[in-house]
């Protein structure tokens, strides 16, 4: 395992907002090094995402159909029962999460994968939920790589340094407090 005291995030760069109404979509485009089918079993299988996700799964989301989301290392458990609505592997997977919509579009890119995540987010709290994607999807590429961090969600991720300026960096490029 990497070691994640020695963890920083990078810059903020990668996402943007679609704005509109209270509701704004954040847009998330990571390229990873690792095929579609390798990042779709992470997107989808309760263990992988155990590993990396801000929520766990009650089981597979590769199937569409009833699903429950349980946030991770929050004090109060945050419990949502969803649905998988698209599951078209190893392109597409649409399911819902905490009064959103999560949609991942998985595309090759070389020898890699070009991730692309829409999360329909209340504008009040767009950069926050950037910058915590920011992270997951760092641990995700480190646990792709046979690298794992382990998961950095919730008042973990706000222990690490950088998550301040992570935060601030999105802010200031979406045009919201932080």
């Amino acid at each position: 395992m990497a070691n994640r005291e020695d963890y920083q995030p990078g810059a903020a760069s990668g996402a943007s907002v679609e704005k509109g109404g209270e509701q704004w979509k954040l847009v998330f485009v990571r390229e990873l090094r690792h095929p579609p089918a390798l990042v779709w079993e992470a997107l989808t299988d309760p263990a992988q995402l155990a590993q990396w996700a801000p929520f766990d799964a009650d089981r597979n989301m590769a199937a569409v159909g009833p699903v429950t989301l349980s946030t991770a290392n929050v004090p109060q458990p945050q419990v949502s029962e969803t649905t998988v609505t698209v599951a078209d592997a190893p392109r597409l997977l649409e399911y819902g999460w905490g009064g959103g919509q999560i949609r991942w579009q998985l595309e090759p890119h070389g020898n890699g994968t070009r991730l692309t995540l829409w999360h329909s987010i209340d504008r009040r709290y767009v950069s926050w939920g950037a910058a915590g994607w920011h992270i997951c999807l760092d641990v995700l590429d480190h646990l792709l790589a046979g690298d794992p961090l382990g998961r950095i969600v919730g008042p973990d991720a706000l222990q690490f340094g950088g998550w301040k300026q992570l935060n601030a960096g999105y802010a200031a490029q979406f045009g919201v407090e932080g």
